[in-house]
């Protein structure tokens, strides 16, 4: 990717930086963080070798990219026991943590600038998960500083983001160069299979699905302890 300035690079490389920052604010967890420092580590190294760029694979190599890491953080959404969530994570971490989205938004744009993913994927198209990231700091404030909304509302709002989190997943993976691409056949999602690129999809992805579900687990959880000890 010669045409990446050096910046957007060091910018983004940054960005990934403070979102493992933000994760581990949630649970303190050395051990979580270890993990995704080594995985970090395995999909740079093949993005850099051009793994993920090998097209007409069988199965396309960009399941490698997206899918391990959804699907660790759906099983421990599924698995993790309730009461051990709400002892180890911070809501209002997982709150701020969705901040990120705004450099994240502006970084896909900049791709977009030089050819590599489609507008589609950009705020210009329909990816508005830069609303998410704009609304984070604002959710925050109103929720654990005002006190203007309350549990209900952050739930409606983990909700809301999730959804906008769908949407661009949705996208980006009928835009990527597989047998299933449906999209943006004339600038392909090609972008993030390069390296370092190839965390947006293998690490702050799942980080922030990972941030929408323990919250709304959290939510749901105190809902159903307070409709409990009401009755």
């Amino acid at each position: 990717m010669a045409e990446i300035s050096t910046s957007i690079v060091i910018f983004f490389t940054f960005t990934t930086l403070v979102t493992l920052w933000c994760f581990y604010q949630t649970n303190k967890s050395r051990k979580h963080l270890a993990g995704i420092f080594i995985w970090m580590a395995v999909v740079g190294v093949l993005g850099y070798l051009g793994f993920y760029r090998v097209q007409n694979a069988i199965p396309p190599r960009f399941v490698f990219l997206l899918a391990p890491g959804i699907l660790f953080v759906i099983v421990y959404f599924f698995f993790t026991k309730s009461n051990t969530i709400n002892n180890k994570e911070n809501l209002k971490w997982l709150t701020l943590l969705h901040t990120i989205r705004i450099p994240v938004e502006i970084i896909l744009y900049y791709i977009f600038i030089e050819g590599y993913i489609p507008d589609l994927m950009t705020f210009e198209g329909y990816n508005y998960d830069i609303l998410s990231g704009i609304s984070a700091p604002i959710i925050y404030y109103a929720v654990f500083v005002k006190k203007w909304i309350g549990k209900n509302g952050l739930l409606i709002c983990n909700f809301i983001c999730l959804g906008l989190l769908v949407n661009i997943l949705t996208i980006a993976v009928l835009s990527a160069p597989t047998p299933i691409q449906q999209l943006a056949f004339d600038q392909p999602n090609i972008g993030v299979t390069y390296f370092p690129f190839v965390w947006l999809p293998a690490v702050i992805v799942p980080i922030v699905l990972y941030s929408h579900l323990i919250s709304i687990k959290i939510l749901l959880n105190f809902r159903n302890s307070k409709t409990a000890a009401n009755n």
